[in-house]
């Protein structure tokens, strides 16, 4: 499954943005680039980045094609098929932030989807994710194994975990420190009933995002093993008996061959 975009978080802070036009939405552009730090200008040689809000399409369209000859990556407002960056909705719990992008198609869809996820993520969560960059040493030092490092901090990060992002704050990391034991070898099976993610089940989902290695049989789509964590090991083929260490998922089919 292809992404039609990359999503990038860039470090704008000093760095100089061009932004053309006037009127409200040029307004709005230049908030969110002085919340992110940069410098706003009409021009600037060194320049990477432009954002477009001219109202005459042909002056816009003008304005971006000699961006864009300078190398300038623009994103022209209310106008995806020219733009080379969408800016996203943005959910801010500093320094978490979650963007929410539909690549030009509705401003309005990530506006309303940004509203859903501002009302779930409790404020806490910005002391949650400082508390664990400044414990990066002492987990390092309580799990010196990589592998044992990252399965006791996704197991601690789980529903209903020490670190649920949902009900924890920055003290918890210490508490969790303090008194997490040994992750467990888990396996579990998923017997898929479709080629369809979207007919996993929420607890089926969490397993996959959450696995360390995936066993799958031959023909299992890929828009399903894409919702493994990236970094989880893919195996076509039988899983061993022997235990693993984490989580080993298996999938298998309900599902005729020929309908994945």
């Amino acid at each position: 499954m292809s992404l039609h975009s990359l999503p990038l978080f860039v470090r704008l802070a000093g760095k100089p943005v061009i932004l053309l036009g006037d009127g409200a939405a040029a307004e709005a552009k230049r908030r969110l680039l002085d919340r992110a730090g940069a410098i706003v200008v009409a021009d600037h040689p060194d320049a990477r980045l432009a954002i477009v809000a001219i109202e005459d399409e042909a002056a816009a369209r003008a304005a971006v094609d000699r961006l864009r000859a300078r190398g300038v990556l623009v994103n022209a407002v209310d106008r995806p098929d020219w733009c080379d960056v969408t800016m996203p909705a943005i959910v801010d719990r500093d320094p978490v932030l979650i963007a929410i992008g539909t690549g030009g198609a509705s401003a309005g869809l990530a506006g309303a989807l940004r509203q859903r996820i501002e009302a779930i993520l409790p404020a806490a969560l910005g002391g949650l994710a400082r508390g664990l960059f400044a414990a990066r040493e002492a987990m390092r030092a309580r799990y010196p194994d990589d592998g044992a490092r990252r399965r006791a901090l996704g197991a601690a990060l789980g529903d209903g975990g020490a670190l649920d992002p949902m009900a924890s704050d920055a003290d918890a990391v210490t508490r969790w420190l303090e008194d997490d034991a040994a992750t467990p070898a888990r396996r579990t099976t998923i017997r898929l009933r479709s080629a369809d993610p979207d007919d996993l089940t929420l607890r089926e989902a969490r397993w996959l995002g959450q696995a360390d290695r995936v066993y799958h049989a031959p023909h299992v789509a890929a828009a399903i093993l894409d919702r493994a964590r990236a970094d989880a090991t893919r195996i076509c083929g039988a899983a061993p008996a022997a235990p693993q260490p984490g989580l080993t998922v298996v999938l298998e089919m309900d599902m005729p061959e020929s309908a994945s």
